[in-house]
């Protein structure tokens, strides 16, 4: 696959790069990349056909829509090329009980804020970053769809939200005949699966696009951690104590991936983008980087396909038990309602009265 073999962001014409660069660590030196670093990141990306950037109004206290909006000025021809997406929901003000969350007074002042930091009239995906608890789901929705009417944003998608959540918004957007929703942000990972049974259920269901982040479980599939390396040098925010070794699974998961990236002759972190990648569900995977080099290791797992047998062995190791009722499912729906026929490639025992 190359970068630029773009896909339609679910059931719209938004068409975003298979790998999309994630900047949450952009202008924060500390343990991500200085200003310099980050445009040359992003430079670099752009130069490689990539063309959906992802921030958030809190990322690095603003500075990383910052960055991104400087890069953007000093190459004005650029910011119609690019897909740019930021969040909302993050308070930029302690104490302030408006300051955040997803109501019409936090949202209209947020928008306001990242365009102004972003240096841009309108926002290509405009993600909620996590579920507010506190807000009806009708004000948010009936929000965001004033700003794409009024061209502030072109779409919007929900962030770490639950599938219960998820599916009313849609439903309700469809049924007012609000803007659509385009699609969701998840944790993902082999080490964070349990996405694929309401969440990935949903995004099939409804047409949604679907944006992993943390495809390298924050840096534990880099293949930096090792049995015996448990403080890697270059480790950034997942940085562990020797008191806070992986668990033994984890190990034995690294040791796979470390056998699989010797028969196809790449890396750890490549074997273990690849099967995010090669998810059907999955659109776009958000990938961090921290200098050009990270970068390119990261945008050159496109080129790596795993075969059916490897995705097989990573399969066994990390498979998670979902709740009820999907066990429950899996076991009488054949049984029960299949009575001895194959449907859609199940097949159903001859039930016994």
């Amino acid at each position: 696959m190359q970068l630029t073999e773009y896909r339609t962001f679910g059931r719209t014409g938004l068409r975003v790069s298979p790998i999309t660069l994630g900047t949450m660590n952009f202008g924060d030196p500390t343990w991500g990349a200085d200003v310099k670093t980050s445009e040359a990141i992003i430079d670099h990306y752009l130069d490689a056909g990539g063309n959906t950037l992802d921030t958030a109004n809190g990322y690095a206290e603003g500075r990383s829509e910052e960055t991104i909006g400087g890069f953007l000025t000093k190459h004005p021809g650029r910011r119609d090329r690019v897909v740019l997406a930021t969040k909302f929901a993050g308070s930029m003000f302690p104490g302030d009980p408006n300051g955040g969350g997803a109501g019409r007074k936090a949202i209209m002042h947020q928008v306001e804020a990242s365009l102004n930091r972003l240096g841009t009239d309108y926002i290509d995906l405009y993600w909620l970053h996590n579920l507010d608890p506190h807000t009806p789901l009708e004000e948010t929705l009936g929000t965001l769809d004033d700003l794409v009417r009024s061209g502030k944003i072109r779409y919007f998608g929900f962030s770490d939200t639950p599938a219960w959540a998820v599916a009313r918004l849609v439903t309700i957007s469809e049924l007012r005949g609000w803007s659509a929703v385009a699609g969701i942000q998840v944790e993902y990972s082999l080490l964070e699966r349990s996405v694929e049974g309401e969440l990935f259920a949903a995004a099939r269901a409804l047409g949604l696009g679907v944006a992993p982040w943390s495809p390298l479980s924050g840096g534990v599939l880099s293949g930096k951690y090792t049995r015996t390396v448990h403080r890697p040098a270059d480790s950034g925010r997942a940085t562990m104590s020797d008191s806070q070794a992986l668990p033994e699974s984890t190990y034995v998961l690294l040791d796979e991936l470390a056998d699989i990236a010797k028969e196809v002759n790449t890396s750890i972190a490549s074997v273990a983008l690849a099967w995010v990648r090669g998810r059907e569900e999955v659109t776009s995977t958000i990938i961090g980087a921290r200098t050009v080099e990270q970068l390119d290791a990261n945008l050159g797992s496109l080129d790596v396909e795993i075969s059916a047998e490897h995705r097989a062995r990573l399969d066994e190791l990390t498979t998670v038990k979902l709740p009820f009722p999907f066990p429950l499912l899996e076991s009488t729906v054949p049984l029960w309602q299949h009575a001895g026929a194959t449907i859609n490639g199940v097949a159903g025992p001859a039930r016994r009265c």
